[in-house]
C-alpha cells in the first residue's frame, strides 16, 4: 500500500488519526437517530499543568488544515468495515464527510487559563464528534510546546532562542513542534521541514563529529570557515575550550561569526570566553550555548555573556508538561434531529471531572493600568462590552469554510502583546496560580460556581 502524505510526511488524509470510539458511538447515534442533532462541542483545560501560570494557544492554523483533510476514500472505508469498525449505513454517510460547520477558538498567540473555551465547534453530533481526538492531539502538543516556549523566551528577553529539538521526538511532531515554538518568540529552528512547509527561518553549521572526522580541530575550522564564511558558528567543546577559541579567532582574523558551547558550566565558560575573545580583539563574536537547556536555565544565564540560545529536549518535551490536558465536551445539543429544534445545555457532573453546560464567551479583563485583570468566561451571549473587556473568541470556520487562517508573524505578534498584557507575576518561574483568576458567569450575567478553582480543579 502506498500511503499519500502532505508535505510535512503526514497523511493526506486525517480521516484515520483519531480513537476507534469515535466511529461506534455515530454508529450508535444513527440507531438511535441522534447523529444528526446539532451540537455544541468545547475544547477546554479544567486546570494548568501544575506549577504554570499562564498557557499559549498553537495549533489552529493546523487544526484548520486538519479539519479540511478529514475524508474518508475506498481504502479507509473498507479497511473499517472489515473490521466491523463501520457498518454499511455509517460508510455511506462516511464516504460524502465534509465537516459543514462552525468553529469559533481563541487565535493562535493568544494566552489561555482554566476554564478558557479555546475552540467551540458547532455542528451535529456526528460532524462534530468524529473531530474530538484529531483536534485534541493537534491543541494538547502544541499548546504545550507553545506554553513552554512562551517562559523561555520571556527569559531570554532580547537573546534569540533557536529551536533544535528534531531528535528529541518524532519526525512529524518535529515539525509541529517548530511551528509552536515559533509563535511563541523563538527566532528560527534547525528543522528543515518547518522551515519549507511554514516559512520559519532556519539555522545550523556543524556537530562534534565534523570535528571528530578530521585530522586535527584546526582543519575542521579551517574547513568550515572557508565553506560557510567567517559569520559561521564553531563549536569550540569538542577538546580544550580555550585553545578551540584561539584557533577560530586566528583563523577568521578576528572576524569570525559566534562559537557555540554546548557543555560543563556554561555561565562559567560563557564569562571566561568573553573575556578570552575581548583579548584577543574579537569583540563582536557572539557566544551560543546549548546543553538541555530549559527555561529555569536560561533564567540563571541571564546575567551571562551570552548572546543566544540553543534549546532542544526540554522544549518539544513541553518542559515537563508534555501535554495540556484538554478535553473536548459535548456542552449543547438539539432536543431533536429536526433543524430548529430547542438546543438544550447539558453538562458532566462526575465528581474532578465537572463541565459547564451551554455555549459560552470569553473575554478578558483589562485594568486601568493596561493590565490583564480576569479570564471572564461566561454563558450565552456575551454582554455589551463596557470598555476593559477584550473579546478572545474569533470566528475560524463558517459553515465548513475556513475564514481564520492568518500568517504565522500576526500569532507571533499576538503573543507578544497578550504576554505582555499579562500581571508581572505570571514571569515568574517559581510555582505558582495562574495569572488570572477565571470568572464564571450564568446566562443571567450573574457568578457561578467555578469547577475550575480551588481543590476540585487540582
Amino acid at each position: 500500500m502506498t500511503l499519500l502524505t502532505t508535505p510535512t510526511g503526514a497523511p493526506a488524509t486525517t480521516a484515520m488519526l483519531t480513537d476507534h470510539y469515535e466511529f461506534t458511538m455515530v454508529r450508535a447515534a444513527l440507531r438511535s437517530q441522534t447523529a444528526f442533532r446539532r451540537s455544541v462541542f468545547e475544547l477546554f483545560a479544567r486546570r494548568l499543568p501544575e506549577g504554570r501560570r499562564y498557557g499559549v494557544v498553537a495549533g489552529v492554523g493546523r487544526a484548520l488544515d486538519a479539519i479540511q483533510a478529514f475524508r474518508f476514500d475506498e481504502e479507509t472505508l473498507n479497511y473499517l468495515l472489515e473490521r466491523n469498525v463501520i457498518d454499511t449505513d455509517l460508510a455511506e454517510w462516511l464516504s460524502h464527510y465534509k465537516f459543514k460547520g462552525d468553529v469559533w477558538g481563541y487565535p493562535e498567540g493568544e494566552v489561555y487559563f482554566p476554564g478558557s473555551p479555546l475552540l467551540i465547534v458547532e455542528g451535529t453530533f456526528a460532524e462534530a464528534g468524529l473531530l474530538e481526538t484529531l483536534l485534541l492531539s493537534i491543541y494538547n502538543y502544541d499548546c504545550a510546546v507553545a506554553s513552554a516556549a512562551s517562559r523561555m523566551t520571556a527569559m531570554a528577553g532580547e537573546r534569540p532562542c533557536i529551536e533544535m529539538g528534531s531528535r528529541r521526538t518524532n519526525e512529524y511532531a518535529a515539525v509541529a513542534a517548530a511551528r509552536a515554538a515559533y509563535i511563541a518568540g523563538f527566532a528560527s529552528t534547525s528543522n528543515l521541514e518547518a522551515g519549507r512547509h511554514y516559512g520559519i527561518p532556519t539555522t545550523g553549521t556543524a556537530a562534534h563529529s565534523f570535528t571528530l572526522l578530521h585530522d586535527s580541530e584546526e582543519e575542521a575550522f579551517r574547513t568550515q570557515l572557508k565553506t560557510l564564511g567567517k559569520g559561521t558558528t564553531l563549536l569550540v567543546d569538542t577538546y580544550d575550550i580555550e585553545e578551540a577559541v584561539r584557533t577560530g579567532v586566528r583563523l577568521s582574523k578576528g572576524k569570525l561569526g559566534a562559537i557555540r558551547l554546548d557543555s560543563g558550566d556554561l555561565a562559567e565558560q560563557a564569562a571566561d570566553v568573553r573575556a578570552l575573545l575581548d583579548s584577543l580583539g574579537a569583540t563582536k563574536t557572539k557566544i551560543i550555548v546549548t546543553s538541555d537547556l530549559d527555561e529555569h536555565q536560561i533564567a540563571a544565564l541571564r546575567a551571562a555573556p551570552v548572546d543566544g540560545y540553543g534549546v532542544g529536549t526540554s522544549l518539544v518535551t513541553g518542559s515537563g508538561a508534555p501535554t495540556c490536558g484538554f478535553v473536548y465536551k459535548l456542552v449543547a445539543r438539539a432536543t431533536s434531529e429536526e433543524r430548529d429544534a430547542e438546543l438544550l445545555p447539558v453538562a458532566k457532573k462526575s465528581s474532578g471531572k465537572i463541565s459547564i453546560g451551554g455555549r459560552k464567551y470569553a473575554l478578558r479583563r483589562i485594568g486601568k493600568t493596561g493590565r490583564a485583570e480576569a479570564e471572564v468566561v461566561g454563558v450565552g451571549a456575551a454582554p455589551a462590552n463596557d470598555g476593559n473587556d477584550r473579546p478572545l473568541l474569533v470566528q475560524l470556520m463558517a459553515k465548513g469554510r475556513p475564514i481564520g487562517r492568518e500568517p504565522l508573524e500576526a500569532a507571533r505578534e499576538r503573543h507578544r502583546q497578550a504576554r505582555a498584557e499579562l500581571p508581572r507575576s505570571a514571569l515568574k518561574m517559581s510555582k505558582g496560580e495562574p495569572a488570572l483568576p477565571t470568572i464564571l458567569l450564568d446566562e443571567a450575567g450573574g457568578a457561578a460556581e467555578n469547577p475550575y478553582a480551588g481543590e476540585e480543579a487540582q
